[in-house]
């Protein structure tokens, strides 16, 4: 079968081929439709994330995926049935986290990714797994399904958010996403029915798809180069909720400036190693005396899929056709993986139901 993965030594993906997987007992055999292709798909063939499977010169990409059960092999799945897989594994047979289907919060070295970190991805033509592992989505999301896993991520960290807040009455009434990539748009769009105010930073300049889109949905486009994230504040309005995905370290210490009093940030972005200063008694003051609150979020596990399945069905159509900008064959995979600013969210589509 074709898959596509970057190689030992290679920092280009490319079209490889592979056996086709045989499903083992327990598990079912699903014929993938579309793959998405994020940030940690470039961090993975750069080098910066994650690492290959054990004993491989390669690793399969791919971790945003929707597919269709080509064989349920006596599991309960249905042959036909449009699935979504979620992406971390157990180390061996099992673990107290996954027991308690809570992978989300495992421990590094108790768990691989697929397409990230010592396992093979979803992006190649087949791919098995065992069922608790599938989250079955509605036949009408075969074209947008691939957006299920990025909004679950958003689906738990806005779930931990309000968790920190659960001890008094929060209802926030603002959010700043910090991020106009693919999942800040797509928080955005989630926080719409949630907050009556919405902000989203970027650095871009107009005319931009991503702009058109954050004004699309009633929200203020705020552009970091004019307007840093420490005087948002002064310059808006302080935000009850303030959601990180731009994996730029200084952020997360800005956040405590942009909050109003009982505020919470939650971060998601990973940066790579970055010394510089920061007045840490000032910060910790602040997020003391204001009763503010910061949280970090990675990954998700199935009742966080389900959610986003719900938040899905939610989102305006325009929308959906706006965010998925490209749509590529394996065989134009170098083109897939470029980048630019014409570009959103790009999937590759290896088959169709």
């Amino acid at each position: 079968m074709k898959a596509i993965a970057v190689t030992d030594g290679d920092t280009r993906p490319q079209i490889i081929e592979k056996p086709a997987p045989e499903p083992d007992e327990g598990e079912a055999l699903v014929r993938t439709l579309r793959v998405g292709i994020d940030g940690t798909d470039f961090e993975v063939i750069e080098g910066n994330h994650g690492g290959f499977p054990d004993g491989d010169d390669h690793q399969v990409l791919g971790h945003e995926t929707v597919g269709v059960v080509e064989d349920a092999n006596g599991t309960e799945l249905e042959d036909g049935q449009l699935v979504v897989p979620t992406i971390r594994r157990p180390v061996g047979e099992s673990n107290a986290f996954f027991d308690r289907d809570e992978p989300d919060m495992a421990p590094s070295g108790t768990y691989v990714e697929r397409g990230i970190d010592g396992a093979h991805g979803f992006m190649a033509e087949y791919f098995t797994s065992p069922p608790r592992y599938l989250v079955p989505i509605q036949a009408e999301f075969a074209d947008v399904g691939v957006l299920v896993e990025p909004m679950s991520n958003t689906a738990k960290a806005l779930d931990h958010a309000f968790a920190s807040r659960s001890a008094f009455e929060w209802e926030p009434e603002t959010a700043l996403v910090l991020g106009n990539g693919p999942l800040g748009l797509l928080t955005l769009a989630m926080l719409d029915s949630t907050v009556d105010r919405t902000y989203c930073l970027g650095r871009r300049d107009r005319p931009d798809p991503t702009i058109d889109i954050i004004e699309k949905l009633d929200a203020t486009y705020v552009d970091s180069r004019t307007t840093p994230v420490a005087e948002i504040q002064e310059q808006y309005e302080p935000v009850d909720l303030a959601y990180e995905a731009t994996g730029y370290a200084k952020h997360a210490y800005e956040t405590v400036d942009v909050l109003a009093p009982n505020g919470v940030g939650v971060l998601l972005g990973i940066p790579g190693d970055w010394s510089f200063e920061i007045d840490g008694g000032r910060l910790h003051r602040e997020i003391v005396l204001s009763n503010k609150a910061l949280l970090g979020s990675v990954n998700s596990h199935v009742t966080h899929f389900e959610m986003a399945k719900e938040s899905l069905a939610k989102l305006p159509e325009w929308f959906l056709e706006d965010v998925i900008t490209d749509v590529f064959t394996p065989e134009e995979v170098d083109d897939a993986f470029e980048r630019g600013d014409d570009r959103i969210k790009t999937v590759i589509e290896f088959d169709t139901l």
